[in-house]
């Protein structure tokens, strides 16, 4: 249940977005002649790096459309030209903020000086979530371009925030496909 908490919210950003990408190729590669995907056959029982359900739906589907409009169509995975898979990590961070406060009054030295000293310490834990795309080649079987979108998770109320998030976080991961 704990996971399934987390990854519902992985990719649930807000408006003020921490939202970062970043994406890696094999320059040797020729995207261009890049027509057709299959996903990896999972194995059965294999749910290590892979979501559940309905978070699992949203983001292949949102994976889909973004590698339909860069002009990929489904296919079976032995007549693709590349096979795609995702995987889900989440790491917890923690944010450590220290306030001094000085109140009072010295008259020699002016406020704060000969008064009270004091300090408040305080301590945020939260959590980034990654989504991470890999694109390997059909032929070669090596990995030929990786995406990867991490942002602060943020739990999003309803299943259509949840898709937009999701639809948001996977476009902007695929801004760098295909590589220059």
């Amino acid at each position: 249940m704990k996971k399934l908490f987390v990854v519902l919210a992985l990719f649930a950003l807000s408006a003020c977005s921490t939202l970062k990408t970043n994406s890696d190729y094999n320059p040797g590669f020729d995207f261009n002649q890049v027509k057709t995907y299959a996903w990896v056959q999972r194995k059965v029982g294999d749910t290590a790096y892979h979501l559940d359900g309905l978070m699992d739906q949203r983001v292949r589907m949102a994976i889909a459309q973004q590698l339909r409009l860069k002009g990929l169509t489904l296919t079976n995975a032995n007549d693709a030209d590349v096979l795609i898979n995702y995987l889900t990590k989440v790491n917890k961070k923690f944010n450590v903020n220290t306030f001094n406060t000085y109140y009072g009054y010295h008259p020699y030295f002016g406020p704060g000086w000969g008064g009270m000293a004091g300090g408040q310490t305080t301590v945020r834990e939260y959590s980034v979530g990654t989504l991470i795309v890999d694109m390997i080649s059909n032929k070669t079987h090596q990995l030929i371009w990786r995406g990867s979108a991490e942002d602060t998770i943020r739990q999003e109320k309803s299943p259509q925030d949840r898709t937009k998030a999701v639809n948001k976080s996977v476009a902007a991961l695929f801004k760098a496909y295909p590589p220059k």
